[in-house]
This record gives structure tokens, C-alpha cells and sequence, in this order.
């Protein structure tokens, strides 16, 4: 069964006026929001995204609104941690909390930009080649390896290679200047800082698609699912960032859940790809029926079961601290020794964070 093209075509319209419209609210009022100003748009997000795979069961079929569900806890369990490295970029470059929010809202709709093209990328590449599935494998499961080795990993990183170039090439303000990303200084047409926030935050999530896109292709074929997907999981993230809080600090096993449903993922990738039995040198060949295919109703139970234990043992590990919601902060000695970027840098991030004694944890 196809996905109806009005239903497509619906579905983009009424996602794109969403962002527009939440981008208009940024940028009219940038503030910091409340615990329950941020609760509410993350309860909508999140009840929003329930909402539209039911509206996919309704429209479409059971395997099309399971492997959207599926696609979108995946994505959205990886947005999460992108929060690590996000809390390490604001803390980096000491963006004031009132202007946090734009920040966050623009580098996410670079993401959605970036991670379109990807997916279009992807999906041509996968109609041609299934054979890539054993590239798309193999390259998930030695990340799952990374997340778990660089947990406490003390090495120093530099920071993102593209964001040295910028700040070499480009002429920066020493000051914000409230969210203005270009102004004129002393007569001359200058950059601030916050323009290097955005790039960090938009590299920074590209860095991450490279592990996130192949892991939903995993779960489905279909492109408008796994666009939708990344979608629905990256809008609310900015007020996630302001509800999460101290609720990050207790996150010490996230990453490690997420290197288990990233293996998860790989092997199933490889077995499919087994399974199709198409190598390039090959020549058409016929499927390997013994090699048997993951129903999509078990990688979603997998998935779903592996978060819960992976957050259940997080809080159970740190029962006894007090895990307050609003804006996470770092002190300046953690942001400046971790990496803004990739997986491995946010398996890093959290092992600091979570190490940070909760003294150190001022406000600015």
C-alpha cells in the first residue's frame, strides 16, 4: 500500500505552518520560558506526535503507523542526547538564558534543512543499492561501540573544525548583542557570537544525522515516514532543553540504551541486507528466505523496552539526588573539556555532567 499523496501533502503543510509559527514566536518575544510554559509545549509536541501515528493507522495501515512510531522513539531517544552537547555548546560560548531559545529554534531548523537533504540522499541511494544496508550496519554498530567506549574517556577534545574556521574567517563581535546574529561596530559590518552558537548547534546535529538517518532506514523505507519522524522528534526539543534541568544529570545510562537499540538496529540492517541477497558484483539474485527479517512490531517492542530500562536504571542509580526541573548549567571548566560533536561526544557529555558535583552547578 502507497501513503495517500494527499495525506503527504497535508502533513507538510501543517508541519510547516507549525514551525513558522512557532519560529514567529520566538522571535517576537526571545525569553527564557517557565517550567510550565516549556511542560506545555513538550506535552503538546509529544501528544501531537501520538496523534499523527493514529491518524497513520487511520489513513494508511498497522505496519506504516508502527514503523513511524518506532522511527520516532528512536529519533526522538537521539534528540535527547543531542540535549548533552547542546548544554556544553550554550555553556561554551555563555549565551545569556533569554536568547538560549532563538538560538536553539534556528540551529533546529538547520538540522530539519540538513537532515531533509539526507534523507533524499538516503533514499535514492537505498532504491539503487540495498547492498548499502551492510555499510548502514556495520557503521551503526561500531558507533554503538564508540558510545560506550568514550563514556569515560578523559581525553581533551578540540572543538568542531568547522566552527575554528568560521571563527578565523569571520569578524566577530566580543559582546552578543541580544539575538542579532549581524550588526555594525565602530563603522564596520560585524558577526556575533551568536552566529558561531548556530553554526555549533546546526553542525553539531548534522554530526549526529549521520548515525540517526541510517538507524530510522533501518526501521522503514519509506522517506516520508523517516522525514516525519525526525520532525516530530526534533520540535519541542528547544523546551525540552528548559524542562529537562537536573533531570540530565541523572540520565547516566542513556547512552548506553542508546548503543543497545544503535546494535540493535545495525544487525538488523545487515540481516536484511542478507536477507535481499544483492551484492553489486553479484548481479540479480535471489532473497536468502532462511536469513529472516525483524518484524517491525519487535523492533518497536525492543526499542520501547530498552528506554524504559535504560531510564529506570538511570534514576534507581541516582535515587537520592534531587533533580530539579528548568535550564541545565555547567560550570565553564566541563563545557570547555568536552567535544560538540557526534554521539560519542554526548556519551562524554553525559558522563561529565553526571559527575559534576551538584555545588558546582551555578547559576549565571
Amino acid at each position: 500500500m502507497e501513503l495517500p499523496v494527499w495525506f503527504e501533502v497535508a502533513t507538510f503543510v501543517g508541519l510547516t505552518v507549525l514551525l513558522l509559527a512557532d519560529l514567529a514566536i520566538v522571535a517576537r518575544r526571545p525569553h527564557e520560558p517557565s517550567i510550565k510554559e516549556a511542560g506545555l509545549w513538550v506535552s503538546f509536541y509529544i501528544s501531537l506526535a501520538l496523534l499523527f501515528g493514529v491518524l497513520m493507522l487511520a489513513f494508511t495501515n498497522t505496519t506504516y503507523a508502527t514503523e513511524f512510531y518506532a522511527g520516532w522513539l528512536t529519533e526522538y531517544s537521539l534528540s535527547v542526547d543531542n540535549l548533552f552537547v547542546f548544554v556544553i555548546i550554550m555553556a561554551r560560548f555563555q549565551v545569556p538564558r533569554k536568547f538560549q531559545q532563538e538560538a536553539l529554534m534556528i540551529g533546529i531548523i538547520i538540522a530539519l534543512v540538513l537532515r531533509g537533504i539526507f534523507i533524499l540522499l538516503g533514499a535514492v541511494v537505498i532504491e539503487r543499492f540495498v547492498w548499502v544496508f551492510y555499510i548502514f550496519g556495520v557503521f551503526l554498530i561500531y558507533t554503538a561501540f564508540n558510545l560506550v567506549r568514550h563514556r569515560d574517556d578523559d581525553e581533551d577534545y578540540e572543538e568542531n573544525a568547522f566552527i575554528r574556521r568560521m571563527r578565523k574567517i569571520l569578524p566577530i563581535t566580543q559582546d552578543y548583542h541580544g539575538a542579532k546574529i549581524r550588526v555594525t561596530e565602530n563603522g564596520k559590518k560585524m558577526w556575533t557570537p551568536m552566529i558561531v552558537v548556530i553554526l555549533a548547534l546546526g553542525t553539531t546535529d548534522l554530526i549526529f544525522a549521520l548515525d540517526s538517518i541510517p538507524a530510522i532506514f533501518g526501521l522503514t523505507r519509506e522517506p516520508f515516514i523517516v522525514f516525519t519522524a525526525n520532525v516530530f522528534a526534533l520540535m519541542g526539543l528547544r523546551q525540552l532543553y528548559f524542562l529537562l534541568g537536573g533531570l540530565l544529570k541523572r540520565l547516566v545510562y542513556l547512552s548506553l540504551g542508546l548503543a543497545v537499540i544503535l546494535a540493535f538496529i545495525g544487525v538488523k540492517l545487515i540481516m536484511e541486507a542478507i536477507h535481499e541477497n544483492q551484492l553489486p558484483f553479484a548481479g540479480e539474485r535471489e532473497p536468502i528466505e532462511s536469513i529472516p527479517e525483524i518484524p517491525i512490531w519487535l523492533s518497536l517492542s525492543i526499542i520501547l523496552g530498552v528506554l524504559i530500562i535504560a531510564t529506570v536504571a538511570s534514576l534507581l542509580k541516582t535515587r537520592g539526588q534531587i533533580a530539579t526541573p528548568g535550564p541545565p548549567d555547567i560550570d565553564q571548566e566541563t563545557a570547555q573539556s568536552v567535544a560538540t560533536g557526534g554521539p560519542e561526544a554526548a556519551a562524554k557529555a553525559e558522563a561529565r555532567i553526571a559527575d559534576e558535583p551538584d555545588e558546582d552547578r551555578t547559576r549565571r
